[in-house]
């Protein structure tokens, strides 16, 4: 069982949980708010399942991630509902709740039933969750309005969401010094994977989403998909993109290592780094995330310029030349909860020069984001680039050698704090 502080935290989220939900329901006109908690669809043609991981709104009360057809029912002045679908079924187990004191703050109920709860009482309902299990509900059924306002309620985390996320950053630093030392002995894609799963303790499919693992020049697609079973010749680079689940919260952390023996990359990997520790410092209250995203560009076009990649290109030009772009080609980071990609995000559509930023809020106290700049070597996006009249201010050869290793990317978790930033996955890594 987590331990006391935790747990007293975790009453005290549910009490500003109830009244920020009360505030939106006073807001929008209603009384009540059914969440569902969801359920894995079936694959099509098959009598499987796809993993179920619950629906975001129902995690932010309740931290049960793999409950299906559960239901909550939140209401002015009551207790929250909370309805558990629990069958008997030899087939299957069922989940055991742990007898934890939060429990005391809900109306808790068991059901061998899928269907929501009885609603007696209520005027005015809304009803938030997938659609197709929503059917034959009376109630508005996630209005818009009202969505946007309940992903409001998760933009400023409480003291036990934060404490929820430190943990999680403990538990996959662990499994990212384990993956460090499977690929520095030569292991696979497939066996850093399991080293990574070993210390964490965590199933994949659990996991807040699957680990990104490019050995050479897999690290240079940002979302590398597979696991090589068989270790390359050389192994020249790691490029590890993996978090853990903890009571529903995410951690989401890369590292960079450069094999033995790649100087030249390995100097890059460093030089990355100290940007990304400058770009750490940035994150304070009042400042545009954008900003951050933006100042990336000039630290990567300096980086480049220092490794002898670019020449005769001021830091500026590369900017606005698209010089920077083809080897940082995502955004800088996003916020981060019980959805790795947590909700709320982009009030305002990003920038044109910030096409894929999923952050463009000026930052308040509260808020968890990821700062994560990035210098890889696609070839797709550096071909255009080298057959442009830009082409002759770039290292040719120095690229080529530097291809096989794919890219960097270094990425932490930040809370942002009343007068700076507290860095969960700096704290963990120490």
């Amino acid at each position: 069982m987590p331990d006391t502080e935790l747990l007293t935290l975790q009453i005290d989220h549910v009490g500003i949980l109830q009244s920020r939900y009360e505030k939106v329901l006073e807001d929008h006109g209603y009384d009540g708010l059914l969440i569902s908690s969801g359920a894995a669809p079936m694959r099509y043609d098959d009598d499987q399942s796809w993993h179920f991981q619950g629906y975001g709104p129902f995690l932010h009360w309740t931290g049960l991630a793999g409950y299906e057809h559960a239901w909550l029912l939140i209401r002015k002045g009551r207790k929250p509902l909370l309805s558990l679908y629990q069958l008997v079924d030899f087939w299957h187990a069922s989940l055991e709740l742990a007898q934890e004191p939060w429990l005391d703050e809900f109306e808790l109920r068991f059901s061998e039933s899928r269907s929501a709860p009885e609603l007696d009482g209520l005027s005015q309902l809304a009803i938030l969750g997938e659609p197709s299990l929503l059917a034959g509900l009376s109630g508005d059924e996630n209005p818009g309005a009202l969505c946007a306002a309940v992903n409001e309620t998760r933009v400023h985390k409480t003291a036990y969401e934060i404490a929820c996320l430190a943990h999680a950053n403990k538990l996959a630093m662990a499994g990212h010094r384990a993956a460090r030392d499977a690929f520095l002995a030569g292991g696979s894609e497939f066996e850093i994977n399991l080293a990574y799963q070993r210390a964490t303790q965590q199933r994949e499919v659990d996991a807040p989403y699957n680990s990104i693992i490019g050995v050479n020049e897999h690290a240079g697609t940002l979302h590398y998909q597979y696991y090589d079973t068989a270790a390359p010749a050389k192994s020249r680079s790691l490029l590890i993109d993996a978090g853990v689940r903890y009571r529903a919260y995410c951690s989401d952390i890369t590292r960079t290592t450069a094999g033995v023996g790649e100087g030249r990359f390995a100097a890059l990997v460093q030089g990355l780094e100290q940007l990304q520790f400058r770009l750490c410092k940035m994150v304070a209250p009042g400042v545009d995330y954008v900003d951050i995203h933006r100042k990336t560009h000039l630290g990567i076009a300096a980086l480049l310029g220092a490794a002898g990649l670019v020449s005769d290109l001021s830091d500026e030009d590369m900017v606005a030349e698209g010089v920077t772009r083809a080897v940082f080609p995502h955004g800088i980071g996003h916020f981060l909860g019980v959805q790795v990609h947590d909700v709320a995000g982009k009030p305002v559509a990003p920038p044109a020069d910030a096409p894929f930023l999923r952050l463009t809020r000026t930052l308040e106290p509260g808020m968890v984001v990821t700062i994560e700049p990035g210098l890889y070597f696609i070839p797709s996006l550096l071909e255009p680039l080298l057959s442009s009249p830009l082409g002759r201010h770039i290292n040719q050869s120095l690229l080529d050698e530097l291809q096989g290793c794919g890219g960097i990317r270094i990425e932490d978790n930040l809370m942002v704090t009343d007068s700076g930033y507290r860095n969960l996955t700096r704290e963990a890594e120490a």
